[in-house]
């Protein structure tokens, strides 16, 4: 087959063949797979697209591997994503420097009691299991500075910020020739972000998996693409196959920021429930809520989310939230009650019918974009 071509701004700027960045997905929860292992990433840039690792869920030593262990593997561009808190609050000093490991048990003792007590309430009335997990200290959410400095260290073509700012770095990762881009989901944000010297901005609207905002993609990107000008803007939120990317491209974004398609593939790094929950889903299936983390998350419907809401609780500030949740999902998981597991996904969901090489995923939104803005739309438009 001959490859097509689908050029924009952004493959001139990251040194790629498509205009498709895999988003950097992380864990669901403490001690999960990360989303985006190394394997998708490679895979993606590999393909043309350009890959990003998903650095939540690495200790600070265990992200300069994993970056090493991808260049060993593709010499094609490829980025880094990590989580940059305004603040942690881990309560009871759980947080101080230098601790490198606890158990989740001891950590779960810092809680509000009526968090702890709602924990073991829904273990009894589950008969849930038991499970020790090592919660690690040093991940790069906890040490987000060292995590900066390793990729600025490592020049890691693209730096980028699933959540704060990244800013304060931009002169840094300039100096060694990396780009940075930052990610909003409202124009106030899109033009703070743009002036805070980014190269690249991501509008992900409320329709996207993880962390997402209040506003729907098709409202979002023209207003974010207007506050945030000159900073080029992709777009985020809904996108899963090559009508979407043909869309983000027509609404003037230089590409598209693409998560739940590519967790449903092969080589991405999800619990194999949670890629069978994408597959299985509606356009309905998924849930906003702040019980994983503390903060807005869209995940795949599942049970949690009903016991939660039934609880009666506020959520704890973010990370602290994550100790609830990963209490109760590794037991779910161990305990075998797949109804209330779901990982992060998109409204996208609906579209996706089955697990798919990321390479296959790739060409094929490419085929169908292209087939759009060569074919089908010239002949079903008439503008003059």
């Amino acid at each position: 087959m001959v490859r097509r071509t689908l050029h924009t701004k952004l493959c001139d700027m990251l040194g790629i063949e498509y205009p498709i960045i895999c988003a950097g997905m992380g864990p669901t929860l403490i001690g999960e797979t990360t989303g985006a292992p190394v394997e998708l990433v490679v895979a993606v840039s590999e393909a043309g697209g350009l890959g990003v690792l998903g650095g939540s869920g690495f200790t600070v030593e265990k992200l300069q591997e994993a970056i090493r262990e991808i260049k060993a593997k593709t010499k094609k561009p490829f980025g880094v994503d990590l989580l940059l808190p305004q603040k942690l609050d881990l309560g009871g000093g759980l947080g101080q420097k230098g601790l490198k490991e606890l158990p989740l048990s001891m950590m779960l003792k810092s809680l509000p009691k009526p968090h702890q007590d709602w924990i073991k309430k829904v273990k009894e009335e589950l008969q849930l299991p038991d499970v020790e997990i090592v919660v690690k200290m040093d991940t790069t959410t906890m040490r987000p500075q060292e995590a900066v400095q390793v990729c600025i260290e490592e020049r890691v073509p693209l730096f980028c910020a699933g959540l704060g700012n990244p800013g304060f770095m931009v002169a840094q990762a300039h100096a060694v020739g990396m780009k940075v881009l930052g990610i909003t989901g409202n124009a106030k944000n899109a033009r703070r972000m743009a002036q805070s010297g980014i190269d690249l901005l991501v509008a992900q609207g409320y329709e996207g998996g993880g962390h997402t905002g209040r506003i729907g993609t098709m409202a979002l990107l023209p207003q974010a693409i207007d506050a945030a000008y000159p900073v080029p803007v992709l777009a985020a939120g809904g996108i899963g196959d090559g009508r979407g990317l043909a869309a983000a491209l027509a609404m003037g974004c230089i590409g598209a920021w693409v998560g739940t398609r590519f967790l449903a593939t092969n080589e991405a790094g999800a619990l194999p429930v949670n890629k069978n929950r994408i597959i299985d889903s509606t356009d309905e299936d998924t849930r906003v809520s702040k019980a994983y983390t503390g903060k807005t998350l869209r995940a795949s419907y599942n049970r949690f989310h009903d016991l939660w809401d039934g609880s009666g609780l506020e959520p704890l500030p973010f990370p602290t939230q994550v100790l609830v949740s990963s209490a109760l999902l590794h037991s779910f998981i161990n305990g075998e009650k797949d109804d209330y597991v779901g990982g992060l996904a998109g409204q996208v969901s609906g579209l996706i019918k089955g697990i798919k090489p990321a390479q296959q995923v790739l060409e094929e939104m490419v085929e169908e974009a292209v087939e759009i803005l060569t074919h089908r739309l010239p002949e079903s438009v008439i503008a003059k």
